[in-house]
């Protein structure tokens, strides 16, 4: 998968294992992160500075909805992404 950004091509990582079902979120964060060329190391530092403790399995399962999302993860990850909350629930 690549995304155009800034006239620069990013190359981001495919999935490897199908979406779970514990979370409604977690598709969308990914595809809003890859969308605005954040890697995904960098998502979890900005979640780890407002004071979330999430390490990269934890996100990773978040954003393939293989656990639950809490309501903290999903208003820090609507923050950093610069969305609505309500944004990250549409199918």
């Amino acid at each position: 998968m690549s995304i155009e950004f800034n006239k620069t091509v990013i190359y981001m990582k495919t999935r490897k294992r199908d979406y779970g079902n514990c979370n409604m979120v977690g598709k969308n964060i990914e595809r809003l992160r890859k969308e605005k060329g954040i890697k995904q190391k960098d998502f979890i530092s900005k979640l780890q500075v407002y004071g979330l403790d999430i390490n990269p399995t934890s996100y990773s399962k978040l954003e393939g909805q293989i656990r639950l999302a809490s309501d903290k993860e999903v208003y820090y990850c609507a923050k950093i992404l610069k969305v609505k909350m309500e944004d990250l629930f549409e199918e």
